[in-house]
């Protein structure tokens, strides 16, 4: 009868600095591991003074690869799609002025991550983030209801140059800029019975004089 007592042990059978290869990096990753666990678990967890002390290093880590939506889990649960379009007031070389059409700024973000296995947490949420940013920040009517308004609406304009300047600019100078929502309801499933309208809903917001400042680094030195 065969000993299994016998057999080779595969890891002793490793040279000494394959085993001290394999246990660093088991180590190392068991470190990366516990570290990971310990910032998210900061993150979500009620407000404390380690979490407090160490707020900024926190959410460096967590932000933007790791970041929570709660928003996706009940009792309410997202229900409505969301996309921000765009359009620019441009003035031409012979001093004439033209309004482009609308461009939708969320449908081209869909089509850079179609079939794409791993986008970015950036290329998936800059834009909505940017979006929620202004909500927050102001009221109904598009008034700031506090210091961060500005800082809202600056940087939705950075994010529109940063991907529209350069294709408008080819068309003229961008003088002003206005950006709007189209919100449209997630049909319910078919054996549901609950009608809800499919009719998109709009949001436009003022007109912004863009300046110097809503550009990329690279276009404001050219």
């Amino acid at each position: 009868m065969q000993s299994y007592g016998d057999e080779p042990r595969p890891l002793a059978a490793l040279s000494l600095l394959s085993r001290i290869v394999i246990g660093v990096a088991a180590c190392a990753v068991a470190v990366a591991v516990a570290i990971h666990l310990a910032m998210m678990f900061l993150h979500v967890a009620p407000s404390n003074t380690l979490s407090k002390q160490q707020s900024e290093v926190i959410g460096e880590y967590v932000y933007p690869e790791y970041e929570q939506n709660w928003k996706l889990f009940a009792p309410n649960p997202l229900q409505q799609n969301i996309a921000v379009q765009v359009r620019a007031e441009l003035r031409g070389a012979d001093g004439t002025a033209r309004t482009t059409g609308w461009t939708d700024l969320s449908a081209r973000d869909g089509r850079a991550i179609l079939h794409n296995p791993m986008p970015s947490h950036t290329q998936q949420n800059q834009l909505r983030r940017g979006w929620e940013f202004y909500l927050n920040s102001h009221t109904a009517q598009d008034r700031p209801n506090g210091l961060r308004g500005e800082l809202s609406e600056r940087y939705l304009r950075r994010i529109v140059m940063a991907r529209l300047g350069a294709e408008w600019a080819a068309d003229g100078e961008v003088e002003r800029m206005q950006v709007r929502s189209m919100t449209t309801a997630v049909a319910p499933p078919p054996w549901s019975a609950e009608k809800i309208s499919d009719k998109p809903v709009y949001r436009e917001l003022p007109w912004w004089q863009v300046t110097a400042a809503d550009l990329p680094e690279g276009a404001k030195h050219q």
